[in-house]
């Protein structure tokens, strides 16, 4: 996979290394390959000076790894006795516990507020990074709109922040609380970049199960729902990977188990089939590099996905897409099977899209932001 600037290409390498392979990780295949072990992550650290160290805490989290990645490098650094090192990575992990257990108590509110008001939700992409936890909190519920505001506003307290294009396109709303960080983003009846999906929205409902985390008890995405949620996201919306993609992808295939059968079946409703297969091939051959063997998938897995990890370029801290012509064929065959479907809204709203990223591309170029666009 190419990388960006040398340090930003270090960073990432350390803290792909923390979270995806094993302190006492040596060979691969009886010997036949090395594979990357912590103490290199370690060596890298110990290296850098202050400054170095914020951006290497900042990039991850920037990557939602930051408890991941502080907790894998705390044992190397008690077995060599680096006290700097342990101070430094006990402060950042307090720092960070406190911020999430602040964010479970405010999340475990809300949902308990709403689903006995007739607002049932259930709490996507936030939590599926656990231990680490999202910078916003998101949800997602088959409510009215307005019921959903009203109870925010009269429950809570809180300020709606202001709407972009794309939030009202998505049906969604993001909400800032007194003594919350994280602003809290519902999505009301629709998910994707458009609201386009109403289909797949249901299922999130219909399947969703609970999760104990921190204490509390979370409606969450079952985990084929947590694939199709995090490709509509970084394969149709943002084009990049996080570190925390690879990981909580890993660990969805290897501990909790993928139907791979449900999985197309939900990822059919949306005519995304091909870029949940590619989003797959891409997290398997990033997990590869650091493990000596990639995920199992299934033969139709790989044989559907439309490009893998060699197409995967670092700029601007992130894994990036190629959006053209990788990802515009994409969106190209999502248009088309939502057509074929007869769903004339989903396809109207998806028709919108190369015109909201255009302006969103004008803005970013005329005021160095796309706020308001997206």
């Amino acid at each position: 996979m190419p990388q960006g600037t040398p340090q930003e290409a270090k960073h990432l390498r350390a803290l792909s290394i923390l979270t995806l392979t094993e302190p006492s990780a040596t060979k691969v295949n009886g010997g036949a390959k090395d594979v990357p072990r912590v103490s290199e992550a370690l060596d890298h650290v110990v290296g850098l000076d202050a400054r170095g160290r914020d951006e290497f805490l900042a990039l991850a989290d920037a990557h939602h790894v930051v408890v991941r990645a502080m907790q894998a490098l705390s044992g190397p650094a008690a077995g060599t006795g680096n006290t700097d090192i342990i101070q430094w990575a006990s402060e950042a992990l307090a720092h960070e516990n406190a911020r999430i257990e602040n964010a479970l108590k405010y999340l475990d509110s809300i949902v308990r507020t709403l689903d006995p008001a007739g607002c049932r939700v259930t709490v996507i992409k936030s939590l599926d990074h656990w231990p680490d936890v999202g910078n916003d909190l998101d949800l997602y519920s088959p409510a009215d709109e307005k019921a959903i505001v009203r109870l925010m506003v009269d429950k809570f307290k809180a300020r709606v922040e202001p709407r972009s294009w794309g939030d009202r396109l998505a049906n969604k709303w993001n909400f800032s609380i007194e003594g919350l960080r994280e602003l809290i983003e519902v999505h009301s009846q629709r998910l994707g970049q458009t609201g386009e999906h109403r289909a797949i929205a249901e299922r999130v409902m219909q399947r969703r199960v609970t999760r104990l985390l921190g204490g509390y008890s979370f409606p969450v995405p079952a985990p084929e729902e947590r694939i199709i949620i995090a490709t509509l996201q970084r394969m149709y919306r943002h084009f990049y990977f996080r570190i925390c993609d690879i990981v909580n992808t890993a660990n969805l295939i290897e501990t909790d188990g993928i139907d791979f059968g449900e999985l197309r079946r939900g990822a059919d409703l949306g005519g995304i089939w091909p870029g949940v297969a590619t989003y797959l091939v891409i997290a398997s051959d990033y997990v590869k590099q650091y493990r000596g063997t990639g995920l199992e998938l299934p033969p139709e897995v790989r044989a559907t996905a439309r490009f893998g990890g060699n197409k995967i370029t670092v700029r601007q801290k992130f894994f990036r897409v190629p959006i053209v012509p990788e990802g515009a064929s994409l969106y190209t065959r999502q248009v088309t099977e939502t057509a074929l479907r007869g769903d004339l809204p989903g396809t109207l709203r998806l028709s919108l899209l190369p015109y909201l990223a255009s302006a969103a591309a004008v803005a970013a170029k005329v005021t160095g932001s796309d706020k308001g666009i997206w």
